[in-house]
């Protein structure tokens, strides 16, 4: 993970990369289990983390970002989409279909590229274009929305 610009010595990057790093985590166990329970209660875990995360991307750092690098913010708003519905497919157990797991395999190999360019692009980039008061909506946001950690 990128650590060359300092974004994350801001409290909110700090917060959402510690985020990352506890997915990360968890789609390293999904990826060593073969076991579809287990599977599906990680992705379970994983969406749990998400779930705010995902409402402080959208809702505080994106809008900000949104004029300079909106090709980019939606790509990466369609990525959460993407993921959210693999995710979603574990919410209430195994999902029945066998081909579940690959899936979910896929959706987690696009988060792992996602969270990277996040932290070495949106990160660094929020750095240098976000003003106090986007800052304070983003705070305003996670309030709202809590964190899992």
């Amino acid at each position: 993970m990128c650590e060359y610009c300092g974004c994350q010595a801001l409290p909110q990057i700090a917060d959402l990369t510690a985020e990352h790093d506890r997915v990360v985590a968890l789609i390293s166990r999904v990826r060593t289990s073969g076991d579809a329970a287990e599977m599906a209660e990680l992705a379970r875990e994983i969406a749990a983390v998400l779930a705010p995360h995902t409402a402080v991307e959208e809702e505080g750092l994106f809008p900000a970002l949104s004029g300079e690098f909106g090709e980019h913010v939606e790509a990466l708003t369609a990525e959460h989409r993407q993921i959210e519905a693999v995710l979603a497919e574990a919410a209430h157990g195994v999902p029945g279909d066998p081909a579940w797991p690959g899936r979910l395999l896929g959706a987690l190999h696009v988060l792992r590229e996602h969270i990277l360019t996040e932290q070495d692009g949106v990160f660094p980039a929020a750095l240098g274009f976000l003003s106090t008061g986007d800052w304070a909506a983003v705070d305003a946001v996670r309030a709202r929305v809590g964190t899992t950690r």
